[in-house]
Order: C-alpha cells, then structure tokens, then sequence
C-alpha cells in the first residue's frame, strides 16, 4: 500500500487500540493498580522487566511481587525488613530469579533513600537533550549496576551498548512518558519529551513493520528500533511510539 494509504490503516488501529479497554490484558494494568506516583513506577518497573513471555503470565507473576510488597510498593522498597525478603527465595520468572528480584529491590531502595522518583535514575539532569533515550537508557544500565551485583542480574536490564533493542525499557518510558486523554499511558515523566522515544520492539512490532514494508529485517535490534521510530516519526514528530498501539496490536491481537 502507498505511503498515506499505510498512515491512515496504521492511525486506524492507533485510535482502536489505544483505549482504556487496552489496560487489563496488557502489563501496564499492573501500575495502573496505584494512584501514587512512586507506586506506579516501581509497579510499572518490575512489570517491564518481567515482560516477556504470556502477557497473563506476566501480570500474574509481577502481581505476587506486589503481594509480597503489601501492594505498597513505594513503603515497602524504603522501609521493609530483612524477614520480609524470606517470602520472595522462591520466586522465578523464566530466567528472572529470587537472587535478581533481591539485587533489584536494594538497588531501588538505595535510589529511593536519595531520590524522589526513579526518573532521576534515567535522567539525573533537568531535562534530556538527546536527540532520544539511548543515552539515557546507558545511564541507567551503568547507574543500576553501580552497587556490587551479581553479575547474572545485568542480562535483565539491556543496553544500546549491547545492540540490544531494549524492548521492555523503553516501553517502560513509554508508559511513563507519554501523555495523551486515551489515558492508557501515565504521563508523569517530565524530563524526556515523548518525541525522544523509541519504539519497544519485540518479534510483534518486528514482524509486522517488515510486513508494512517499513522495515526490510525482522531482527529486532537497536538500529531497527531506532530506524523504525525515525519513520514513524515523519508521521507523528511529536509521538511517533504512539503507533505501538497500531503495531503490537497487529501482530499480537489480529496476526498480521
């Protein structure tokens, strides 16, 4: 199909998919369980990074994390004590296991301790000035591992460093950057513009993009995704990750 023929079939899906009826199905209904901010990030963290694999499978396992957090997360990150941990020596998400799920919380305990929101962990300055977020998801990647670590716990935040796509953080940012009245993504990200983010690509996006012919490889990658959103974003320089909703869809609702 031609090129204007593609935008309006892509901003079709967009407008269909993009509705507060998107929310249960998907991971994002777990931070939108939380009205307090810190609550929704770090609900909104631990759901991306168990992002793969069974959306239900995902949203099942995040939701005993929380459990085990007393469904306050914020509280519990700051003020649990060791005892507390004990519950959580089982857990295993595919390869996400207790000994991540513990570096992960004292991490975010020690950021929380100096910081009012885990944006500051991807941005420490007043704004981004960027051109997009793959500086910023460096930052992170480097200021998560700061601490002593086990050193199997890096696999489970990537890097751009790596060629990695970075699917599950930059469909973090997504949620909690972009803001629009659909009110399925939260908007309470101040510091990057939704125009700097980048598309979260798994084998859905990848497959139905080079399907579109906006894509000419299925690899999800760093440069696909980067190359994928620079498209798009001739579209909407505003927002070009919008079309997530049109793309995932297509792939993971109606098998394009």
């Amino acid at each position: 199909m031609d090129e204007q023929t593609l935008k309006s079939f892509l901003d079709e899906r967009l407008a269909r998919y993009n509705q507060p009826a998107f929310i249960p199905a998907d991971p994002i209904c777990i931070p939108h369980r939380f009205s307090k901010k810190q609550d929704i990030e770090i609900a909104g963290f631990f759901a991306a990074t168990l992002a793969w694999g069974r959306r239900s499978t995902i949203i099942a396992n995040t939701g005993r994390i929380l459990h085990w957090m007393d469904d306050a997360p914020h509280q519990f990150i700051l003020q649990h004590l060791p005892q507390d941990l004990k519950r959580m020596l089982g857990f295993a998400h595919r390869t996400f296991n207790a000994t991540d799920l513990l570096y992960f919380i004292e991490r975010l305990q020690l950021h929380y301790q100096q910081h009012a929101s885990l944006e500051d962990a991807f941005v420490p300055q007043a704004a981004l000035t960027a051109a997009n977020i793959g500086p910023t998801l460096i930052h992170f990647h480097n200021y998560f591992f700061a601490l002593e670590h086990p050193s199997r716990s890096r696999k489970h935040l990537s890097t751009p460093l790596r060629g990695s796509a970075c699917k599950r953080l930059c469909m973090l940012l997504r949620w909690m950057v972009r803001n629009d009245s659909a009110g399925v993504d939260f908007g309470i990200w101040q510091k990057i513009s939704a125009a700097q983010l980048i598309i979260p690509m798994d084998v859905h996006v990848a497959r139905v993009a080079c399907r579109l012919g906006l894509l000419a490889s299925e690899k999800a990658s760093w440069t696909t995704a980067t190359a994928l959103t620079d498209k798009l974003r001739h579209w909407r320089p505003e927002d070009p990750v919008a079309y997530d909703f049109a793309l995932f869809s297509l792939g993971a609702e109606e098998h394009l």
